[in-house]
């Protein structure tokens, strides 16, 4: 499948039945007394630490707990505390059936997470006026900010670093 080959195409080279095949890609989950089955070639997580847990990781915690995983062996596979798996999945729990949606969990935790603060020149209508017209008759940004420390010398916020005046977040309507 690698090769581009269809499911049905692939197994057929490999001389196997397509229904092995597709336990062999997607694994097989625990039935009866047979035990869960990983697939072939697992999932790659991403690399690399990151503070909030990403949705690759909500969709491992998901799989391996339909595969009834403990929280203790989930954590050790993502690099994370129990607890904070624990969390996670106490958090999340759809409230009708208690069942873990990693997909709704993933948009729950980024509309939870704090945005960043608004911009210094979204908030300030002189500060954004005062950039606004030195950006309609073509001044650069290192020239507006060297023109605000001059015209304002005792208001701190009335200063913006160059890089803030293209920045997205900073608000400032864009030059006409």
């Amino acid at each position: 499948m690698d090769q581009g080959l269809t499911s049905v195409e692939a197994c057929r080279r490999v001389g196997i039945n397509s229904r092995t095949g597709k336990r062999w890609r997607n694994g097989r989950g625990a039935w009866g007394k047979d035990k869960a089955r990983p697939p072939v070639l697992a999932v790659a997580l991403p690399e690399g630490p990151s503070r909030y847990l990403r949705e690759a990781d909500r969709i491992h915690i998901a799989d391996r707990l339909r595969e009834k995983a403990t929280i203790r062996q989930i954590a050790a596979e993502l690099g994370r505390s129990p607890s904070t798996i624990s969390r996670e999945i106490r958090r999340n729990r759809h409230p009708g059936n208690g069942q873990y949606r990693p997909h709704a969990a993933h948009a729950r935790a980024q509309a939870r997470r704090p945005r960043p603060k608004p911009g210094k020149i979204g908030q300030n209508p002189q500060l954004r006026g005062f950039i606004q017209h030195r950006l309609s008759i073509r001044w650069s940004p290192e020239q507006i900010c060297q023109a605000l420390r001059a015209q304002f010398p005792d208001r701190p916020e009335m200063r913006v670093a160059h890089e803030t005046i293209w920045a997205p977040s900073s608000n400032a309507p864009p030059a006409t």
